[in-house]
Formats: structure tokens, C-alpha cells, sequence
């Protein structure tokens, strides 16, 4: 049996997707706020006894001009995904919410391996999208370092060589590396948005506002963490690299990362990554994702540099299926594709 979100159950909700070993944080009550230019629901699944089994939140974006609406469950549903009637009553609330909002299409993007049978989702009406990787929403490859079981000495010596040498000259050469929450991660974002700004110019993609990285750490609140590396330089507390990161469930993820155009001789970077590697091993975290690698299988790709500097923090390519759509309106599906080009 499956139901809606309401506010006598958001937080058993909230509960089982951060103790599912499917959870994400994307798939949070938290990430609805985040999100604010869309609406949002949750769909919940009961057994028999009324224990949750599966849950899912749908963000839902509206298209006033084509006046329809698309449906999306970012990294959901949350359940076994060989639970075939936890998918089945999810994919059923799917429906209402379609005929509720007047979707075309609902998508979703869940942590399913390529290893993993997706039958049950299949069978649920979702059918996976052969959809070029520059398209997707969500990164199909992530970079992850498992953490459960080893030592930091065990987790540093697995490094490149070169990369504890960084670190090391990191440290000797005065940087230093904050994980500042709450009000104290606000009070620091302009040093962190310069950094970002600066990103976006050297290598070529736009940039969210600052509005969005506040509201991103208000509303993920005590699970979300701003690192920021500093060096005093010319007797001034100078910023060099920054991250946003969040620690749900037993993962510690890096959302978001910048560091600055200038002294990069310092190996700020690498510092950071070791700073949160570290964090997340003394949270008791089992991974650490290190986030996306697009194109990782293509050193001839820009891209492929993101994936160059994180493997040499000693971890494996996670992938994922990709995008899974259930069509509810073909028509307006093709209208909505031509309207978003046309604002691109």
C-alpha cells in the first residue's frame, strides 16, 4: 500500500531513506528546499505490518507555456529494487502526482548498478533512456573511495606517491584547511563563491548564485559542511580551495569544489580532499564520494581531467544505469524538449 507525505510521517520518512542503503541525499525532505524553483511530494510504500519499504521524492517542474508539468526523483525511488510491489506502489503515486500536475513524463536517476537487474523498475513503467552522457542530469560515473574497515594509514598510503608529497608540502608550506558549519559556513561563503566564480572562468561552465550555495547549507542544515583552505600570504588570511560537502547516511560526499586561479603551487586541493577524506573516516562514514567523472574512459575530453586528479586518491569508478522515463504524453514530451532548447 502506498500513501503521500504529510506532516505526521515526514520524519519516519526522513529516517529510512538516511538508513536505506539506497538513500541519498538528493532524495531528502532537505533537498525539496534546496530546489526552490520546483514543487515537491513523496510518495511512501507500506508492507503489510505499515513499515516503510520504499519512498520516493518527486520534484515537480511546471511549464506554464506548454501548461503541463515534468516529474522527477533525483537518485530515487529509495527501496530494494527487486522489491517489485514497493516499486509498484511508487510507480502508482507516480501516476496521481502525473494526472494531479498534468505531466508529460516522470524520470528518475536511481543509484542502480549496470550489474543490477532493473526488471522490477522496468515493470513498473519506467524504461531506461539510451541518453548521450553531456545530456544527463545526474553523472552516470562517480569516483568513491571505500572507508569501512581501514585505518587512515591504510587509506593515506593507498594515495599516488606524488599526491602525499602534495600534501605534505601543503602543510609545510602554511596552508590550512576549516570544515565550517552552520552560521560559521554562511559568515565563509564569499570566500568560497570568488573561488567558484573563478572556476567557472578558467574552465568553462556557468555557475549556480550565491543565494543557491547559502540556501543549499541552510537547508541540509547540520548534514551539510563547507571546508575551506587558507594561507596567509603577505600577513593576509588569503582563500585558495573551498568545498561543499555533505555527510548522509555512511557517506561523505563533495558536492561542490573551487579553488583560485593563483598559487596553486600550494596544493591546496589536495589538502581539502584529504581534510574530508579525513572527516568522513572519523564520522564512522563507510565511502567517500569523491562525486562525478564524466567522460572518465576519454582522455581526449576536457573532462577527463576531473577524473585524472581523483583517482589518484586511490578509489573506483562507480556507475550507474542512467535515466529511466515513463511517458504519460508524447505530444507534449516532443513540445516541452523544443521549449527547453529554445531557453537554453
Amino acid at each position: 500500500m502506498y500513501g503521500f507525505l504529510n506532516s505526521q510521517n515526514a520524519a519516519e520518512y526522513e529516517r529510512f531513506v538516511e538508513a536505506h542503503e539506497n538513500g541519498s541525499f538528493m532524495q531528502s525532505l532537505a533537498w525539496a528546499n534546496v530546489k526552490a524553483n520546483w514543487e515537491s511530494e513523496a510518495i511512501i510504500s507500506r508492507d503489510d505490518s505499515g513499515k516503510i519499504r520504499g519512498a520516493c521524492l518527486v520534484l515537480v517542474k511546471k511549464i506554464p507555456l506548454v501548461k503541463c508539468a515534468f516529474l522527477y526523483a533525483p537518485r530515487g525511488p529509495v527501496c530494494n529494487f527487486s522489491d517489485s510491489e514497493a516499486l509498484s506502489d511508487i510507480a502508482a503515486g507516480i501516476d496521481i502526482l502525473a494526472k494531479k500536475y498534468g505531466a508529460f513524463a516522470a524520470m528518475c536517476d536511481p543509484p542502480l548498478g549496470d550489474d543490477l537487474d532493473a526488471s522490477a523498475l522496468e515493470n513498473a513503467g519506467f524504461a531506461l533512456r539510451d541518453i548521450p552522457e553531456e545530456h544527463l542530469i545526474q553523472c552516470r560515473f562517480n569516483y568513491v573511495l571505500e572507508l569501512k574497515g581501514k585505518t587512515l594509514y591504510e587509506i593515506y598510503a593507498g594515495f599516488k606517491p606524488d599526491y602525499r608529497n602534495r600534501i605534505s608540502k601543503a602543510e609545510r608550506r602554511g596552508v590550512w584547511c576549516e570544515e565550517l558549519r552552520g552560521e560559521a559556513a554562511i559568515n565563509a561563503l564569499p570566500d568560497f563563491y570568488e573561488l567558484m566564480k573563478q572556476t567557472g572562468r578558467r574552465d568553462g561552465f556557468p555557475i549556480r548564485s550565491l543565494e543557491y550555495f547559502a540556501r543549499f547549507l541552510r537547508s541540509l542544515g547540520e548534514h551539510a559542511a563547507l571546508f575551506m583552505c587558507y594561507a596567509k600570504l603577505g600577513g593576509v588570511k588569503t582563500p585558495l580551495s573551498g568545498a561543499i560537502a555533505v555527510n548522509y547516511g555512511k557517506r561523505f560526499a563533495y558536492v561542490y569544489g573551487a579553488s583560485g586561479d593563483e598559487h596553486r603551487e600550494l596544493y591546496p586541493s589536495y589538502l581539502m580532499q584529504w581534510t574530508m577524506i579525513t572527516a568522513g573516516h572519523g564520522r564512522g562514514d563507510s565511502v567517500y564520494d569523491f562525486g562525478g567523472v564524466p567522460f572518465y574512459h576519454d582522455e581526449t575530453r576536457r573532462e577527463y581531467g576531473i577524473y585524472r586528479f581523483k583517482k589518484g586518491f586511490g578509489g573506483d569508478v562507480a556507475s550507474f544505469a542512467g535515466q529511466f522515463v515513463k511517458v504519460y504524453r508524447p505530444f507534449l514530451e516532443k513540445a516541452a524538449v523544443i521549449f527547453a532548447e529554445l531557453q537554453r
